[in-house]
């Protein structure tokens, strides 16, 4: 099939168009891609090909110079490709320019600059409350319904969807242990998440409002924020995570522009805590996402996550990471924090799918509490789109490999 004839109902039509970066099998040389059906379209050359001015963004081995260059960049390339892949007059000259995605390696999209993970899901954060503190009175943090609770991982850790996750070593101590040990991970988990790319930076003291956050994300992508829960348990306190996150971060090779997913928009939940001005988004946008998540192990659905219910918004999240006055690079990646709905098979983690082990999962090969060695995750999603219908986000792949 020609790669301009995507069949009716696919999710990467040309109302998505997403970004990626791929090479060819044998050649070093990176190029910017935007994948249409199963096929990727050399964005560089193409833009080339049309003498548009904006093949000088296109043409280099990372989206990292698109970012930059801002929301009037952004939308008017956009416009330019939606043409580009709609107009029939483009297809002669474009045709040789695409190649299928069997036939291509991806890559990393952007260079990752700083690297921030939010915790803002009611759900989740209630779920590990009464897992580890089933005596409180409250299941949330005194801070948790004031502000969007966060730390700051390891940007050098960051890898595309495919790569193998090494399984981490570390310290770790059970409770009735009379001291700690050294070795693999015996309880590595994994976090279903959405990442934000920042495109455009900010200065050092200028804090980032609410309204402003669109000009400076450009998109967004499925994150995989893997989790060893025995090494983090033990060293965590009083610092927060370590090296029982900093091991693998895992991205999906395409990223989604906002301007895909204006269908998708949605209002948070009901907001039951007054907020501090910074973050008090009542008259401002919706900035909540309708992201439908699947999450499989080894080929098997294990939980579907419901992005919408996430009480803290992107927009929230970068308002009250600058608000210090810290500043926002090119390539910045902040991730959402674990995803997690209501009800049990919506569940981002398999901390609180199995109660911490509690309750094993049931799957073809076998019972899970944690991931094993030789153990595919896969998260996939979608969005609402425009007449009906959706907008597909790149797959997270990672196989757990021995240490």
């Amino acid at each position: 099939m020609p790669p301009f004839d995507v069949p009716e109902g696919d999710p990467f039509g040309p109302h998505n168009l997403p970004y990626g970066v791929f090479s060819h099998p044998g050649s070093p040389e990176r190029r910017v891609g935007v994948r249409l059906g199963d096929h990727v379209l050399d964005a560089g050359a193409a833009a080339h090909a049309l003498g548009s001015p904006y093949a000088s963004l296109l043409a280099h081995e990372n989206l990292n110079p698109l970012l930059a260059a801002g929301r009037t960049a952004w939308s008017d390339v956009r416009r330019a490709l939606t043409a580009w892949v709609t107009v029939p007059s483009h297809r002669a000259t474009l045709e040789p320019l695409f190649h299928p995605l069997s036939s291509v390696t991806l890559h990393l999209p952007f260079e990752v600059a700083d690297y921030v993970d939010f915790y803002a899901s009611e759900n989740h954060a209630r779920n590990v409350g009464r897992i580890f503190r089933p005596d409180a009175a409250d299941s949330l943090t005194p801070n948790w319904k004031h502000l969007p609770i966060g730390y700051h991982g390891r940007s050098g850790t960051v890898v595309v969807s495919g790569t193998d996750v090494v399984r981490p070593c570390g310290q770790r101590k059970a409770p009735t242990d009379a001291a700690p040990v050294f070795g693999p991970s015996v309880r590595l988990d994994i976090e279903a998440e959405v990442g934000f790319v920042v495109g455009v930076p900010s200065g050092l003291g200028r804090p980032v409002a609410l309204a402003d956050w669109r000009e400076h994300v450009f998109g967004l992508c499925l994150l995989n924020d893997w989790s060893a829960r025995d090494i983090q348990a033990w060293e965590y306190v009083p610092l927060g995570p370590f090296l029982g996150k900093s091991f693998a971060t895992s991205v999906s090779a395409w990223i989604t522009p906002l301007d895909a997913l204006e269908d998708a928009r949605v209002a948070p939940p009901e907001r039951t805590h007054p907020l501090l001005p910074y973050l008090d988004d009542s008259d401002e946008e919706p900035s909540g996402y309708d992201l439908r998540i699947s999450v499989a192990v080894n080929g098997h659905v294990i939980s579907e996550p419901p992005f919408s219910t996430m009480y803290w918004t992107a927009a929230q999240q970068l308002a009250h990471l600058t608000v210090n006055g810290a500043s926002l690079r090119t390539g910045d990646l902040y991730g959402s924090g674990t995803v997690s709905g209501p009800a049990e098979r919506q569940r981002g983690s398999l901390l609180e799918l199995t109660w911490n082990g509690r309750d094993p999962l049931e799957l073809p090969d076998g019972k899970r509490t944690f991931l094993e060695d030789g153990d595919v995750v896969t998260l996939s999603a979608w969005a609402p789109g425009p007449n009906g219908t959706r907008v597909g986000l790149g797959d997270v792949t990672g196989q757990v490999v021995a240490g």
